[in-house]
């Protein structure tokens, strides 16, 4: 899966490098994070980089890379008991989690209003893209659990995890003059794969997060 993400890159790389008539943008911006998923709700501050290819004014292609810091969570848990003779049969206990994620993505950006040059006014244009989402995990449980006796929902220690996306987004910019324009975005990563890891006690669509930033871009 790494090499056809990898495969698709380039190729809509080289697509735009050979065919773009409107020029190159580089875009900068820091933000929020926020995971929606139930018992995995955490706010990250992060950092993304961003760029784009114009094909014409309205439309162009997109990629950026994303990392955000690490979010913080708990979960009350139960272990079961492999065998019915040992006792107890359940052992409740607290896992705290910090999970970092970091986004690649390749899409189409396109302006609904104004264009992607424009030296007066306000743009707002829309994003669609496909992204891969890597996930770190680091679970520290507060009661031991000896895990050849007991079952546990999660494991404890660090493990990764990989998730492909459905990216979406909106954005609001305005030309400050010199080809530099100030842009707020929003965007959401919809999880489109589960991957089950044994570090996180909840995988299906998850995580599932927004964004909020704001940046630069330079159009060259």
């Amino acid at each position: 899966m790494n090499k056809r993400i990898t495969i698709t890159f380039f190729f809509a790389l080289l697509f735009t490098t050979t065919f773009s008539q409107q020029g190159i943008s580089i875009a900068s911006d820091i933000g929020f994070q926020q995971n929606l998923k139930k018992d995995q709700s955490f706010w990250t501050l992060g950092h993304t980089t961003n760029a784009l290819f114009h094909l014409t004014p309205k439309d162009g292609v997109y990629t950026w890379f994303s990392y955000y810091t690490n979010g913080r969570f708990t979960n009350n848990l139960t272990a079961f008991a492999k065998s019915p003779l040992t006792n107890p049969q359940q052992i409740p206990y607290t896992n705290s989690t910090r999970m970092r994620l970091k986004h690649f993505s390749v899409g189409w950006r396109k302006y609904l209003k104004g264009t992607s040059d424009a030296e007066s006014g306000w743009n707002m244009y829309g994003l669609v893209g496909l992204g891969l989402l890597l996930g770190r995990v680091d679970n520290i449980h507060f009661s031991f659990i000896d895990t050849a006796i007991y079952t546990a929902p999660v494991r404890s220690g660090k493990g990764n995890f990989k998730r492909l996306t459905l990216d979406l987004g909106v954005g609001f910019e305005y030309p400050i003059g010199g080809d530099f324009y100030l842009y707020t975005e929003g965007k959401v990563w919809i999880p489109t794969t589960d991957y089950p890891s044994k570090y996180i006690f909840i995988n299906n669509n998850a995580p599932y997060v927004v964004m909020l930033g704001a940046g630069v871009r330079i159009l060259f």
